[in-house]
This record gives structure tokens, sequence and C-alpha cells, in this order.
């Protein structure tokens, strides 16, 4: 069995009465400030044990997501709650921090190891440095690997092999832009029109400012929880939201310049959505990587919300759209809602959830029954998460 495929025989994430989110919490993402990570993190993690019902002695381990702090700084930061001696664990996997951070707190409970566990991501703003460019090897070009420079080349070509227009690909960043006006956690808060985001600052190829996600800080922060514990501990059931499937993967072999990004994306999902025991077509929300705005239109094709090719005009009829056939990135994504590395992927997981308990005032997609967080990070590697909603 292959790292991005599941069994079929059962899904581990039904033992120990099942896994499930019972808290979310946030810190609004925000540009660089000299407020301190602590600060950041622990208005995440109180927001996440007020939403559960949870006091912080009932929680067992905590996973960190973060990838510019500094060394240990998950106990730093959460002796401000009470040094209740938990396991803590920090996680660096570039983008998907956090997203690791909660797949391992979901395995941790599947296991039964504990019934209570803590996923939160916090950031800074940090250098950027990569252990990519420590590996000792020369490189035939200085800007190939550069993310930017990559996906406006992968831009090209599928404009190119789709027949669709630079503006076509540019209304991805509209929309999300639009739904990041109505989320009070997001970086930008300003809707923004075709013509303002083709006209922002070229960055390279086809690419604007505005179709570019912005970086900075900020923490997001959830209460998985075991099924028993749900019992036990006399929360909420109806404000759990389920999770159905955990897959993680990384690349294979590139047979063509950007390749293997998409089919790591499509592999992983795929296994999700097997795991789950649902077709893409069952989605009703869909938060994924959308550094670029052409990644949104590259990955609703590999994920299977849409047929191969027609990404751009399943954007244009409005498919993907908050009250279309699934909204995509309906927080604003990491384009509008930003991306602070760390928080990203447990800031997706808390606005499916948000959804999916019909709880995202003023940008709430009608109906929403399963939803699932798709993240990629630098390597290539990528982890989805499928939720469901509360029968």
């Amino acid at each position: 069995m292959s790292h991005t495929q599941q069994s079929n025989s059962g899904n581990w994430l039904d033992a120990n009465g099942g896994v499930f989110i019972a808290g979310i919490g946030l810190h609004p993402y925000q540009f660089p400030t000299e407020t301190p990570y602590t600060e950041l993190g622990l208005t995440a993690v109180r927001a996440a044990l007020a939403d559960s019902g949870l006091a912080w002695d009932r929680v067992q381990s905590a996973h960190v997501g973060t990838t510019s702090i500094g060394m240990a700084a998950g106990r730093v930061m959460l002796r401000h709650l009470g040094s209740t001696g938990l396991a803590v664990t920090q996680v660096e996997n570039a983008s998907a921090s956090g997203s690791f951070a909660f797949r391992q707190a979901c395995m941790e409970v599947a296991t039964g190891m504990s019934n209570v566990v803590l996923a939160v991501g916090v950031d800074k703003h940090g250098d950027g440095r990569r252990a990519a460019n420590k590996d000792g090897l020369e490189r035939l070009s200085e800007t190939a690997t550069i993310p930017a420079a990559k996906f406006a080349m992968m831009a090209r070509t599928y404009l190119r092999e789709r027949g669709a227009s630079v503006e076509e690909m540019a209304n991805a960043a509209v929309k999300n832009h639009g739904n990041a006006a109505r989320n009070p956690f997001a970086q930008f808060r300003k809707p923004r029109t075709l013509e303002q985001v083709l006209a922002s600052p070229r960055v390279v190829g086809d690419l604007t400012v505005q179709q570019c996600c912005p970086r900075g800080e900020g923490a997001a922060a959830v209460m998985v929880v075991s099924g028993n514990a749900i019992r036990h501990l006399g929360l909420d059931a109806r404000r759990c939201v389920r999770v159905k499937a955990s897959v993680a993967g990384s690349e294979r072999p590139e047979m063509q310049y950007g390749d293997s990004a998409v089919e790591l994306v499509r592999t992983s999902a795929q296994a999700a959505f097997d795991q789950a025991g649902i077709a893409p077509k069952e989605l009703d929300l869909l938060e994924l990587h959308d550094a670029f705005s052409v990644e949104e239109l590259l990955y609703s094709e590999a994920i299977g919300v849409c047929e191969p090719g027609e990404g751009a005009r399943y954007l244009a009829r409005g498919d993907s759209q908050i009250g279309g056939r699934c909204a995509i990135n309906a927080s604003g994504g990491l384009i509008g809602m930003g991306h602070p590395l760390g928080p990203t992927g447990i800031g997706q997981l808390a606005e499916i959830t948000r959804q999916l308990r019909g709880e995202a005032d003023g940008r709430q997609h009608p109906n929403a029954r399963w939803g699932m967080a798709h993240m990629i990070g630098l390597g290539s590697v990528s982890v989805a998460h499928v939720l469901s909603a509360s029968a």
C-alpha cells in the first residue's frame, strides 16, 4: 500500500468511537507586527477551548505547527495556560505544517493514546530559509524552484492547453478576495474587481500581486477528541464535526515541468475520497492551496470537483462560489485570508468546521454536509482531510 493509498477494508479513523473536531479558534491573520507569537497562539487556543467547552486540564497532548518561530515554541506558549505536564510536539512541514500537526492529533486519538488533543498552528513572518538550498547540489537554474516563477510557467501552460484567458484565471483571485472580505479572520478584507486584480503590480509572467497570497502572521487551533470523549465529557455532539479521511504523501518523479505537484494533489485527494467513501462531486466545500490564482484552476480539476480541462469554466459559471455546486475557498483562501504558513492548514479545517455547523455568518454555504481541506507544502508534500457534519 503506497503512502497515499488507504485500505478499503476499514477506516482507522473509526476507532475509539471516531475522531472529531469539538472546538475551533483563530487569531486573525495580519501583516507582520511586534505582537509576540505567544499572544497570537494563546488567543486561538483559548477560543478553541471555549468553543469546545473543554477545560485546559482535560487536554492530554498538543501538536504545534510552525515554520519560523524557533525551537520548542509549544511549551513556551502553552505554559501560560498551566503546566499540566501534557505531551508537546512541534511539527514543521512548510505550508502544510498545521495540516500535519492536525493529522498527528487525529492519529493519536484514533489509536486511543489520548482522547483530547490540541492541534495549533502559529507563526510569525520568518526569513524563509529552506533546507533545499542547503543540500550541496548545483542548480541548473536559480529561479526554477522559486514558487512564483514555477507557478507562472505552469499558468502559461495551463492557459495555452485549456484555451483559457488571463482574465479567466484572475477571476479566481476576484472570488477569493470577495470571500475574504466577509471573513473577520482574513488578512485582506476588501473585495477586488477584475480590473483591480489585473492592474495590480506584476510579480512574474501573468501573475499580479493580487493573484498571489500574502505572507504574515496569525494562529489557528482545533480541539480533536474521540467519540468516546464526547460522551464521557458531555460535549455538544451536534457541534462536533467528524474526520472521515486523513491522507498524506509526497512527490514522485516528474515527467513534465509542474506535473508532479498536480499529480500529487490528484492522488492524495482520491485516496482521501476512497477512505471517506464519497465521490469528489459530493463535496460541498473545498479549501485548497491557492498561493497563486492558477492553482485553484489546476487543483479543482485534479481533485475532481470538475472535469479535466473545465476549471476555468467551472469558476466562470459560479459553481465554485458560495451557494454554487461546491464552494471553493469560502474562507478567502490563501490569496484572501492569508498564508502565515504554520496556521494555514488548521485555518482551513476551522473554516470547514464552521461551515458544516452552519455558523459561518455572512458567508454560509447552504446545506453543507461534506468538506475537504487540501494542502501542499514545499518539497512537495501533500495532506488531505475530509470532514462531515454531525448526523
